[in-house]
């Protein structure tokens, strides 16, 4: 425990130590990193990314969503969807196509190659999850997603810094 002063060396409060075991946000961070190494690992020899992944994975459920719905499902920004989006064009995994109602909006739909990918990764994608709960019965899985459920839902209301839906 550390303590702080002011300059007459009164006491202005108790600072307590948070030991990264015990930090809820440092131990999600960890467990991310580690979670998204691994995928990188399984997904990258097939030529995606892991910003990659989170939209190949919302098309998947449902094609022809437009950039900003993307943008929206993935909880990124625009400028950083656009900068994958247009990745993904390149390699073949996507085209945009302009609505024919609204010419400002622009429909993300997979190509035969990024349908295709999903019947190679998302048992890779199983493999990462497996390995990262292999010793959880399946009791510990569900308490855990509710747990991180919970998580989310407790932190909806917080403002996100980076503008991010």
């Amino acid at each position: 425990m550390a303590t702080t002063g002011d300059e007459n060396g009164g006491l202005l409060g108790v600072v307590h130590d948070l030991p990264f075991e015990s930090s809820v946000g440092y131990q999600l961070r960890m467990a991310n990193r580690a979670t998204q190494r691994f995928l990188q690992s399984k997904i990258e020899p097939h030529g995606v990314t892991t910003g990659m992944w989170y939209f190949l994975r919302a098309l998947w459920q449902e094609d022809g969503l437009t950039q900003r719905e993307l943008s929206r499902r993935i909880g990124t920004m625009e400028p950083t969807t656009l900068t994958a989006l247009t990745a993904m064009e390149k390699a073949g995994l996507i085209s945009r196509e302009r609505d024919l109602q609204d010419k400002r909006k622009l429909h993300v739909l997979l190509t035969p190659k990024g349908h295709a990918l999903r019947a190679e990764l998302l048992p890779l994608a199983q493999e990462v999850v497996q390995q990262a709960t292999a010793d959880f019965t399946p009791e510990d899985k569900a308490r855990f997603l509710g747990y991180l459920a919970a998580v989310q839902r407790n932190l909806a209301d917080v403002p996100d810094p980076d503008g991010a839906a």
